[in-house]
């Protein structure tokens, strides 16, 4: 069982950048992939970014690859996603969400957060 709680959302102007945290609880954060997923008004939620439970791999929606990072920290129970050169497409609610292997389906994660919206202004 794992606990998460998004947080470092808010507004921000095209071109800015933000950093989520996604703070988990359980002593075994370190075992779980981990994955970021996004969802705008009206839409479905969609795959942003995922990471393996010892960081070593990576995948990226087309859209984000290149202005998003996604990292670890096992020491801290904490996932992060670095978002830079920002779009009005960007703003969603972003969520954490942990699974056992790395996937891009929502619907295969077990864990989620609460979400932090994030708004870019043009």
């Amino acid at each position: 069982q794992v606990q998460l709680v998004e947080s470092g959302g808010g507004l921000v102007q095209a071109g800015g950048s933000l950093r989520l945290s996604c703070a988990a609880s359980g002593r075994t954060f370190s075992s779980y992939v981990m994955g970021w997923f996004r969802q705008a008004p009206g839409k479905k939620r969609e795959f942003v970014a995922a990471i393996s439970s010892r960081g070593g791999s990576t995948s990226y929606s087309d859209s984000v690859k290149g202005r998003f990072t996604i990292s670890r920290d096992n020491a801290k129970n904490t996932v992060y996603l670095q978002m830079n050169s920002l779009k009005p497409e960007d703003t969603a609610v972003y969520y954490c969400a942990a699974h056992i292997r790395l996937s891009v389906v929502a619907g295969e994660y077990g864990y989620w957060g609460q979400g932090t919206q994030v708004t870019v202004s043009s």
